[in-house]
């Protein structure tokens, strides 16, 4: 066995192995490439090579691990035709958002649109593309393709858009779509309907991390590693910045979040905002509602959903009055409450006094309580996907009697993106409890024979409540009344439905 090894400039390894035997001769050539972390002081330095027209997976979770500095540079050097994959957009005035301002973004692969008006009138009047994919999807799309998968099968989005194609991807200015999403391959397996979803890779990775070490090690804080930590091995080139550069050996290895290898440009980053929602409740609001208990429609709903919190129980909350509900969790059980962008026994926060830098899927500030922990948003739907998660409490458009659900657009109106409601909704282990009012304005019907909205989910809610009922969800014999609030009569309900139901009260 002879070994040459000749180092280039550009520190390439070739590698030139002759194996001899006396009845064969192999001959083997073998190049390695190797890469060192690359350091920066200017973040423009370390992007001025991003091309017009690259694919950029851009970390970040609401309001939470933004790659700010990152994204200052791209404002500097101008970069155009970006298709950026990233969960959202920010909102209005910080992280990408301020792209979009600038027009300097193409396309947005995204799960949601959420508070940034300037992304959903973009997306509306027809200014920018954007493929919404589901949440935990998106995940696993970046996931996959960071680990050299090209597709894999999910059940989430079966029945829906995603599956059947056709939802828009770009709008023409008079309203019509000018560009639809394609139909997805579906495959039975044990049963059950799934289908393919493709990877995802990027030229550039924008990744948001705590410390780095002077090897190129990187370790992320709280709820902070979401997207960024898939993102950092799904890209040809990872470009970092973190808060903080340590000496090598700062970091016990086991400790190390993303190893070195993934990471090829480092910055410090320098004037980074702490963007937080802060939810504050003053005392004589509380005493307030306190003497109009049950007066309040939204309130009935919230007390109502948590009764269905049972000790022990793992339960993901929707935004609005799932989340809500989490206040009226009895003290005599425990509830472990779990967040699409990475945390696990997470408290809601109802005073400034305890402000943490700890950012809810909703943007709110929350603490957590002691066993909890945290992790990435791949490994969140990982849990969610998996039937882990015994409950997931949304809020809804409309449902039908069988249990579709319909609640992330009106198409041409209103846009806030699926977000992880698909995936959320996708386990066949999971109950689904819905919370909503009975009717939309004008009285309209929300419980429906069949949606006419695009639908979250086919056939995946066990149970709704709203501030007249609670009915049971029956896949094949659909709806049964179990509950009225006091009051109101069967009749009523009959009349405020539209959808037959049984009666079992």
């Amino acid at each position: 066995l002879n070994v040459t090894i000749s180092l280039s400039p550009s520190l390439s390894l070739s590698l030139s192995l002759s194996l001899s035997h006396t009845h064969t001769h192999t001959h083997t050539h073998i190049i390695f490439s190797c890469h060192n972390t690359k350091f920066y002081t200017d973040p423009v330095e370390a992007v001025k090579d991003i091309p017009n027209g690259s694919t950029l997976l851009v970390g970040g979770f609401g309001l939470c691990g933004i790659p700010e500095n990152l994204i200052g540079a791209l404002l500097k050097t101008g970069v155009k035709g970006i298709t950026a994959v990233s969960n959202n957009a920010g909102v209005d005035n910080f992280g990408l958002g301020l792209l979009l301002q600038t027009k300097q973004i193409k396309r947005m692969v995204s799960s949601y649109v959420g508070e940034n008006a300037e992304f959903e009138r973009q997306y509306l009047c027809g200014e920018l593309e954007v493929e919404l994919t589901p949440q935990g999807t998106l995940a696993e799309r970046i996931r996959a393709g960071g680990a050299g998968i090209p597709a894999f099968f999910t059940s989430t989005g079966y029945g829906t858009l995603v599956q059947e194609g056709g939802s828009p991807i770009k709008y023409n200015s008079d309203g019509t779509v000018a560009l639809a999403s394609e139909p997805r391959e579906v495959r039975e397996f044990d049963g059950r309907h799934y289908i393919m979803e493709k990877s995802i890779t990027g030229d550039f990775a924008l990744v948001k991390a705590w410390k780095s070490d002077r090897a190129g090690n990187i370790i992320f804080r709280k709820t902070a590693r979401n997207f960024n930590q898939p993102m950092c091995k799904a890209a040809r080139t990872t470009v970092v910045e973190v808060e903080e550069i340590v000496d090598v050996g700062s970091f016990a290895p086991e400790d190390i979040h993303v190893p070195k290898i993934y990471v090829h440009r480092l910055i410090q980053g320098t004037s980074m905002k702490k963007e937080l929602r802060l939810s504050l409740r003053k005392a004589e609001d509380s005493q307030s509602k306190q003497k109009k208990s049950g007066d309040n429609v939204r309130e009935r709903i919230i007390r109502r959903a948590a009764l269905e919190f049972e000790d022990g129980m793992y339960a993901n909350l929707g935004i609005g009055i799932p989340l809500l509900a989490s206040n009226f969790i009895s003290p005599a059980i425990t509830v472990h409450l779990q967040s699409e962008n990475g945390v696990l026994g997470l408290y809601i926060l109802e005073s400034s006094l305890a402000l943490c830098p700890i950012s809810f899927s909703g943007k709110e500030t929350v603490t957590v309580l002691p066993g909890a922990s945290y992790f990435s948003s791949d490994e969140s739907f990982a849990m969610i996907r998996g039937g882990h998660v015994d409950l997931t409490m949304l809020g809804a458009m409309q449902v039908s009697k069988t249990g579709d659900l319909a609640n992330w657009m009106i198409p041409g109106k209103m846009v806030k993106g699926m977000g992880g409601a698909m995936d959320l909704v996708s386990s066949s282990r999971t109950k689904v409890v819905v919370t909503m009012e009975h009717s939309a304005k004008g009285n309209t019907h929300k419980i429906l024979e069949k949606c006419t909205l695009p639908i979250t989910g086919k056939q995946c809610v066990d149970r709704i409540i709203t501030e007249k009922a609670v009915f049971n969800v029956d896949k094949k014999k659909g709806l049964t009344l179990i509950e009225i609030w006091e009051g109101e009569s069967v009749d009523e309900i009959k009349k405020c439905t539209g959808a037959d139901f049984t009666v079992s009260l």
